[in-house]
């Protein structure tokens, strides 16, 4: 990917498109494999690829305005999630009591979320330069290491991500809290040791070089 605003401005576009919906997806739990998740599972990690490729190719305080974009987006949606509950109801609409049903939940969990959030991907940001100026000093290049901190940011941000939100979110409502937490964590996980992958390809030194 090469280091030009556009892919800059497209990079940021996928991380509060997938981190705003995530939020909704959150009220939704689901069951796979014996495996009990929030079905935002299927998008929230991809917001620690963006933050990582933005990371690697712009630098730590690019990064770092992209994690402030997020939850300042999370804030507005959070404003009108809020107002949209408060608004008169139409006479004749008989769906009210889903909606309220269905954002109702979504305010809890967009607060929870922006919680972990801030922590989760604080730590990411951070984890991830510190370790890759560490390379770097002792290697002179990232040369073979890009793998190193890209997994061990992604991998502990999200442990810090699913302990908090988990329990902020759905504490009181789920009958084995530890068990969705583990569950999420496992499939987070995963896919934090797949997205090495695309890393790898959205940074690699010749294409964003050229």
């Amino acid at each position: 990917m090469q280091k030009n605003t556009r892919n800059l401005i497209t990079l940021n576009a996928i991380f509060v498109t997938t981190l705003v919906i995530s939020n909704v997806l959150s009220s939704k739990i689901v069951s796979i494999a014996g495996l009990t998740i929030p079905a935002a599972v299927v998008a929230y990690p991809l917001t620690f690829l963006m933050t990582d490729v933005i990371g690697e190719i712009w630098g730590r305080e690019e990064a770092g305005h992209t994690v402030r974009l997020g939850f300042i987006c999370q804030l507005l949606s959070l404003a009108m999630i809020g107002l949209a509950l408060i608004l008169p109801v139409a006479p004749f609409a008989d769906n009210q009591a889903a909606f309220s049903s269905i954002l109702g939940s979504t305010f809890r969990v967009v607060a929870a979320s922006m919680i972990a959030y801030l922590c989760s991907q604080t730590w990411d940001v951070w984890v991830f330069h510190r370790i890759r100026d560490a390379y770097i000093r002792k290697h002179g290049s990232t040369a073979g290491g890009r793998w190193i901190w890209n997994n061990a940011s992604t991998m502990t941000s999200q442990l810090i991500d699913t302990s908090i939100f988990i329990l902020l979110a759905f504490y009181g409502t789920v009958p084995d809290i530890l068990h969705m937490i583990l569950s999420q964590y496992l499939i987070k996980f995963i896919y934090a040791a797949l997205d090495t992958i695309p890393f790898y390809l959205l940074t690699n030194r010749k294409t964003v070089e050229a």
